[in-house]
């Protein structure tokens, strides 16, 4: 009797001293499958209040519209070349969807109610990200240097509600990749490769005003602003890590591991998280206050799943995942037999 005491009396101590098992930061609520489909995708871009989700299928040269609630598909978009970012805008129903390659470029009007394109202006070559000026209704889109050997590249400026090319804005390098807008409309945050630095450009001259380095690292791309708190949140590649700098005096205060090979980030402001997305992982980070963040946790998600983006308004951040295979020339050649290629929807819990 005093040695089955003494067992369930330890058992009871231990049970006090294991902390209880918190939920998962995300949970998977639904999976849909694209059969059909191979290779990558780029970027996804929301109508909370259509109820939908418009997702780049790069490789297929295709826009997927799906039901955001349910990921269930309900339309498809052709006639692109090789597309790479998009943007909807809620006022004129319509879509701006970028096409390029190393031969080509052009930014596509895409109607929001019949899904044909509209319109169609010829950019330099081998265009990929954009981001969109709520202040000046103008989108900037980043285009590859002309030539392996090429010192700069541009951005082009379209404005949105005439749909024409108002103007260009020079950067040093080869290549950018993503881009934030502080809420003034007033100062552009780009990760600029090839320098391997973040550049700050005053959208009212048209010029780079500051260069903030990446210590040590390459190949930025995902990257995100925390205007509140005065930080921008820029994820490397080499190493795989997230660096948070101060955008009042461009130093970098804090780096986390994350996620390899990451392309997408989004902001949670909400929960005070970082949900950065890369090749076999989703990585959680907390942001305990503006100088001090940590890794809660790495969510499991598949093959080349970087591709995200977060919805503060219905907590949710949607994933695609791409097919396995062969690949040539960053394309996928030859599918492997039974590669699924899905998006997902993640809730985000408290």
């Amino acid at each position: 009797m005093r040695t089955l005491c003494a067992l369930v009396l330890g058992l009871f101590l231990v049970s006090l001293s294991t902390p209880a098992q918190t939920n998962p930061p995300l949970r998977l609520i639904h999976t849909t499958l694209l059969p059909g489909y191979i290779g990558d995708f780029e970027h996804f871009a929301a109508d909370s209040k259509g109820h939908r989700m418009f997702l780049i299928a790069e490789d297929h040269m295709t826009v997927e519209v799906l039901d955001i609630r349910s990921g269930k598909r309900i339309h498809t978009i052709t006639g692109f070349g090789q597309p790479h970012a998009i943007e909807y805008l809620p006022g004129p129903n319509s879509l701006l969807v970028t096409e390029g390659d190393e031969k080509s470029g052009a930014i596509d009007l895409v109607s929001g109610s019949t899904y044909k394109i509209l319109d169609k202006i010829k950019l330099p070559t081998d265009v990929d990200g954009g981001v969109y000026n709520p202040v000046n209704k103008y989108y900037y889109v980043a285009s590859g240097g002309q030539g392996p050997d090429a010192k700069t590249h541009v951005l082009s400026i379209i404005d949105t509600q005439n749909f024409k090319l108002v103007g260009e804005i020079t950067l040093p390098g080869v290549k950018s990749e993503a881009m934030a807008i502080d809420h003034a409309g007033a100062k552009l945050y780009i990760n600029l490769r090839g320098s391997d630095d973040i550049g700050v450009v005053d959208l009212s001259t048209r010029q780079l005003i500051a260069r903030w380095p990446l210590a040590d690292a390459k190949n930025a791309n995902a990257l995100v602003l925390d205007e509140a708190d005065h930080r921008l949140f820029s994820a490397s590649h080499t190493p795989p890590k997230l660096f948070v700098f101060d955008t009042d005096t461009g130093k970098v205060i804090a780096t986390v591991p994350c996620a390899e090979n990451s392309d997408d980030m989004g902001y949670d402001p909400a929960r005070k998280r970082i949900y950065i997305t890369g090749d076999g992982s989703a990585s959680v980070i907390k942001q305990q206050d503006a100088d001090h963040y940590v890794s809660v946790a790495e969510v499991p998600t598949g093959y080349r799943a970087k591709t995200s983006i977060f919805v503060p308004e219905l907590n949710r951040l949607y994933l695609a995942v791409s097919s396995k295979g062969k690949r040539a020339g960053g394309k996928l050649v030859e599918p492997e037999p039974g590669s699924n290629v899905e998006v997902r929807i993640y809730q985000a819990q408290p």
